[in-house]
Formats: structure tokens, C-alpha cells, sequence
């Protein structure tokens, strides 16, 4: 009697185990799915802006958080431009700090942290705005978003602009080239995602 009633317990207790493995097998298959479906979403979203490639590389590692929602991909794209923008004043910042400028590259690199400065409040309104997305009018809320994106990128390219024109050395070219096209193509990027949330 004893030795049925073990052998019918190790027969229960394995059961379990293998129920409990094919319940986990089946779980991570319907993860894995689901992972795929939103990483799909988020590459076909990418498709439509100006830089595919770099808009994949920037909102892939989200997926899950932005799932298949069109409103949460406009915000991570805005977060991202907004972190890109502050990495961009830092680093112009610490350029300013340095000795030997001109009075030209003095008068640039101030305007161009201005500029930028500008930008990420810009870029702020935008994402508190999309925040409130359908508390009011949508279409002026679509509306008022893209106009900020749309200054925050002029106000980014307005950097290089400053350029023409002007005897600059080639370190304070390369060092604001580099630091405004890391911002203003997550901008751009942004701009392109909210203008395929709504179409007016």
C-alpha cells in the first residue's frame, strides 16, 4: 500500500512539473509573440520618418513600454529628443568653458546654447501637451505640438547657421555639427511620428 501510494505521489508531483513546464513554455512563446508584434509596429512607425535607421535604433529598446500605442511612441520619441537636446547644451557648454575663441566663435557658441536652450523647453511643452491629448480639442492640441517641434528643430539647425559666413575653427565646427545632428534627428524623427498620429 505504501509503495502505491509513493508511486502516486511521484506520479502527481511530475505531473505537476510538466504542466508547470509547458504553462512557462507556452507563457514566454505568447511573450515572445507579443515582443515581435510591438517591435513590427514600432519598425513600420519608423518606416514614415526621416531617419529610419536611427528612429529604430532609439525606440526598439521601448517596445514593450510603447507596446502598439501611437500616443505612447510620440511621447518616447519627444523624451528622447528632449535627453538628446540637454546631452547637446552640456556639451556646447563645456565647449564655451575653453580659452583661445574668437570674438565670431564667442557670439556663436552663446546664441547656438540659447538656441538649444529654447529647444528643450520647446520640446517640454510639447511632451506636457501630449500628456493632456483629448482633454480639449484635439486637432488645435495636434496642431500646437507640431509648431513646437517644428521651432525646436529650427531652433536646433539655426546652430550650424550661424557658421556662414564666418571664420570658425574647425574644432568648434566639428564639436556643434556632431552635438545639433544627435538632437535634431531624434527631433526630426518626432516631428514625422506626431505628424502620423493624427492626419489633418
Amino acid at each position: 500500500m505504501e509503495d502505491y501510494t509513493t508511486s502516486y505521489h511521484a506520479l502527481t508531483i511530475l505531473l505537476t512539473l510538466l504542466f508547470l513546464s509547458n504553462f512557462h513554455t507556452s507563457l514566454a512563446s505568447t511573450s515572445s509573440t507579443t515582443t515581435e508584434k510591438y517591435k513590427t509596429y514600432i519598425k513600420t512607425a519608423c518606416n514614415s520618418t526621416t531617419y529610419p535607421k536611427e528612429c529604430n535604433n532609439a525606440l526598439l529598446p521601448f517596445a514593450s513600454k510603447i507596446k502598439a500605442n501611437p500616443q505612447k511612441l510620440c511621447n518616447t520619441g519627444l523624451s528622447i529628443s528632449i535627453k538628446a537636446a540637454k546631452n547637446c547644451s552640456s556639451t556646447i557648454s563645456k565647449l564655451s568653458k575653453n580659452k583661445g575663441f574668437t570674438h565670431s566663435e564667442v557670439a556663436i557658441i552663446k546664441d547656438c546654447i540659447e538656441n538649444i536652450k529654447d529647444s528643450i523647453d520647446e520640446l517640454k511643452h510639447s511632451l506636457n501637451e501630449m500628456g493632456h491629448l483629448g482633454r480639449s480639442n484635439v486637432k488645435a492640441q495636434i496642431y500646437d505640438i507640431k509648431t513646437w517641434v517644428s521651432a525646436a528643430l529650427t531652433n536646433e539647425n539655426t546652430c550650424t547657421d550661424g557658421f556662414d559666413g564666418m571664420s570658425v575653427s574647425k574644432t568648434v565646427k566639428n564639436t556643434i555639427r556632431k552635438s545639433i545632428l544627435s538632437v535634431a534627428t531624434p527631433t526630426s524623427n518626432a516631428l514625422s511620428l506626431i505628424n502620423s498620429l493624427h492626419s489633418y
